[in-house]
Formats: structure tokens, C-alpha cells, sequence
């Protein structure tokens, strides 16, 4: 039974991929079908798809439509860039921390994703930098800050931490993921030869001169207003983000029903859904079995690089958040306490590593939006070029697959070790 449930499970996730469709939809269509094979029942399923989860994903994707709608982000994500001056050598590095602010104060990756390309493609063009270059280490920014604690990311992460009984994840998994950014970001400014950038084209292109209107400031504030919630009076954060939410709507900051028609009700789905059908798969071991077969080719010093690269592959055919993410975080608990001498969290980190850095390739979202960036501000972008541009983000993807293998072989279990005891 468990072998059939894991197979049933891949073959959701290839189905769903060849066939371009919702994978988050087909795993409930298949999980109906699945607990009457495994004499489970139709409750056992609607019981497994997560409400928290849902408050979560739907209160905070709801809070940055909102604020989205205003031009807030975008304009802060300018305002760093355009901290750095004429000192084009801080220019990458505004980038990357633009991705990092716009991703880590609520939004995740999805969000921020939308703004950071396009930005990034268009400074390149000011600074002389190249394009795919910077479009991709604002990438690397947005996929650390997508580790922070009040990101839909980090939500799902320390759910499913909490459900194997450790607490306070996040921040040895921030602490890791942005050391491989960051090594990722010097590597690729030395493949694309940023250091022969000398002097800024032309400064005007960088200057955000526009201040934040109200609406915008109101707009911010909301989210400092969530973590408020959160931080000093224990809101759930969903909750605290419909609260801040429905107060832009009810000052007329946004319009509440185009927010609702915006929100990214497909991954919501993808999530649950696919969440739903882990919860079977889990009740009859498949997780436990693939688990176990893991275990059996790592050792604890492969353990970690073997987990990257595995969250890795499996991320260029699905969603790090939907998929990659609920499926293996829950084996590393498992995976630690059968090797030994690996702490869970540092395989756990590794998961967050790989499952987000190969999403670079253009058949994922962070590729085909740098892709997309690239050619809608870029006007010499021609077939030549879209082509090249295709093969350099898979082999940048297996170069920073590389990188997450090497870094978490020599630094998450120590980091994690130092961090959690």
C-alpha cells in the first residue's frame, strides 16, 4: 500500500507537469479515488486539507494583493536600488537586497517575483550590467528572504516542523539559505564579468524621484500593523493579515473585490490540494518508504547535498512551495534520526536550499519571469538572444545546484547545530 501511494503521488506530479495542469487540483481528484483503494474514507481526505494552511496562504497573498495594487513595493524595491548611487559596484548588491526586503516582509517569493526581474533588467540597462546577471541575483535575494518567519514559505516550513516537534525553524533555515545566496550571487557576478562594469551609463534611469503617496504609506503600514499583530498580541498570521487587510479596504487604500479576483487562487489550490493527498500518502507510509530509501544511500555527511539536489530536480517539475516543500520537509526528521550524527533542520534547510534555486530554469517561474523581464525592457532582445538566454538558465541552475551541494555538505549541519543545540 505504501508503494502504491508514493506512486500514485509521482504520477500526480508528472501528469500535472506534461499536461500543464493544476497539480493541486488532480491530487484531490486522485485522492478520492486513493481512499477508497486504501479503505480509508472520504473524510479522511477533506480532514487532511489543511485550514490553517489555508487562512495563512489566503490572509497573507490577500494583504499583498492589496498592498501590490497601490505601487507601494515597487517603489520601495526602487528606492533601495536607487540608495546605491553612482557607486555602481553597490548596485548588484541593492538587488539583491531589494529581493530580499520585497520577499521577507510578508509576500514570499511569488509576489516579489512579479517586481524584482523587472526592475533588475531594467538597471541593468542603466548600469551596463548584464541583464540575465542581475535579474538573477535579485532572484537570489527574493529566495533568501523567502525564508523569514512571516512569509507563506516560512508558515508552511514551521507547520511542518511543528508537526515533527521542533520549533523555531526558521531562522537557522534563513541563516543558510541566504549563505548560499550570497555565494551564488558572487559566483554568477564573476561568470557574467560584472567586475569589468566600471562606471554607471546612465544615472537618471536609477533615480526613483517620486515620494510615496498616502495611500502607499497606509499601504506599508499594514504590514508593520501584521507583524505587530503577530509579534506582541500572538495573532495567527493569516488573521493578522485579513485585519490589515480589510482595513485598506475599509479606508478605500484597495478595492477588495479586485484584490480577491488577484489573489493566486491556483497555488492556494496546488497547495491544499496536493497537501490533501500527502496526508493519505503519509497514513500509509509512503512518505516513511521514501524516507527509508533515502536514508539507505546517504551517509551523514552526503546527507545534506544529497537532499538539496533531490528538492532541486524536483522543483523543475513542480512548485518548491506546493510540492517540493510539504513533501520532503517531513522526511528529515525521519532521514536524521536513521543516519545520526545530521541534525533535521540542516536537511531541512537543504530542502529550502534546492528546492528554490533551480527554480531559475525557464520552465519554472523564476526563469521564465527573468526571461519575460528581459524581453519587455530589453528592445534588442532578439530570437538570438531569448535562445541564449534559455540555455544559460539551465546551466546557471545546475551551477547553483552545485553550490547548494558543496555549501550544506561543509556549513548547514554546523550552522544548524550552533543555532538550534
Amino acid at each position: 500500500m505504501d508503494l502504491i501511494a508514493l506512486l500514485l503521488f509521482i504520477a500526480v506530479i508528472l501528469v500535472s507537469f506534461f499536461r500543464k495542469s493544476n497539480a493541486g487540483l488532480l491530487a484531490l481528484a486522485v485522492g478520492a479515488i486513493a481512499v477508497r483503494i486504501f479503505s480509508l474514507s472520504d473524510k479522511d481526505l477533506i480532514g487532511a486539507i489543511s485550514s490553517s494552511m489555508f487562512t495563512v496562504l489566503a490572509g497573507i497573498t490577500l494583504l499583498f494583493v492589496a498592498v501590490n495594487s497601490t505601487g507601494a513595493l515597487e517603489l520601495l524595491a526602487k528606492k533601495i536600488v536607487a540608495l546605491a548611487g553612482n557607486r555602481v559596484w553597490v548596485i548588484p548588491i541593492a538587488i539583491y537586497a531589494a529581493g530580499f526586503i520585497v520577499a521577507g516582509i510578508g509576500p514570499g517569493a511569488i509576489p516579489a517575483l512579479a517586481i524584482i526581474p523587472g526592475i533588475a533588467v531594467s538597471v541593468a540597462s542603466a548600469t551596463g550590467y548584464d541583464p540575465l546577471m542581475m535579474a538573477l541575483i535579485g532572484e537570489c535575494g527574493l529566495m533568501a528572504g523567502r525564508m523569514t518567519p512571516i512569509t507563506p514559505e516560512g508558515a508552511l516550513i514551521t507547520e511542518v516542523a511543528a508537526g515533527a516537534g521542533i520549533e523555531n525553524v526558521m531562522p537557522t533555515i534563513l541563516v543558510s539559505k541566504t549563505l548560499v545566496t550570497i555565494v551564488f550571487s558572487i559566483v554568477l557576478f564573476i561568470i557574467f564579468k560584472g567586475y569589468k562594469v566600471k562606471e554607471v551609463q546612465n544615472q537618471t534611469d536609477l533615480q526613483a524621484t517620486e515620494p510615496f503617496n498616502t495611500k502607499q504609506l497606509i499601504a506599508l503600514f499594514s504590514i508593520v500593523l501584521m507583524m505587530i499583530l503577530l509579534i506582541f498580541f500572538k495573532v495567527n498570521i493569516g488573521l493578522a493579515a485579513f485585519i490589515s487587510a480589510s482595513l485598506l479596504f475599509v479606508l478605500g487604500i484597495a478595492d477588495d473585490g479586485a484584490c480577491v479576483k488577484a489573489m493566486p487562487w491556483s497555488v492556494i489550490l496546488l497547495v491544499l490540494g496536493v497537501g490533501a493527498l500527502l496526508g493519505i500518502v503519509d497514513a500509509v507510509g509512503g512518505i516513511e518508504l521514501m524516507s527509508n530509501a533515502l536514508s539507505s544511500i546517504m551517509t551523514s555527511f552526503t546527507a545534506t547535498p544529497i537532499m538539496g539536489i533531490s528538492a532541486g530536480l524536483l522543483s523543475m517539475v513542480s512548485s518548491a512551495l506546493g510540492v517540493v516543500y510539504p513533501t520532503m520537509m517531513p522526511m528529515c526528521p525521519t532521514i536524521a534520526s536513521n543516519l545520526g550524527n545530521v541534525h533535521p533542520v540542516a536537511l531541512m534547510a537543504a530542502v529550502g536550499t534546492g528546492g528554490s534555486l533551480s527554480g531559475i530554469t525557464p520552465l519554472s517561474t523564476g526563469g521564465a519571469l527573468a526571461l519575460a523581464a528581459m524581453g519587455a525592457n530589453l528592445r534588442d532582445f532578439d530570437k538570438e538572444k531569448e535562445n541564449k538566454a534559455f540555455v544559460q538558465l539551465f546551466i546557471m541552475a545546475a551551477v547553483g545546484l552545485l553550490i547548494t551541494a558543496v555549501v550544506s555538505a561543509l556549513f548547514y549541519n554546523p550552522i544548524a547545530n550552533l543555532m538550534m543545540g
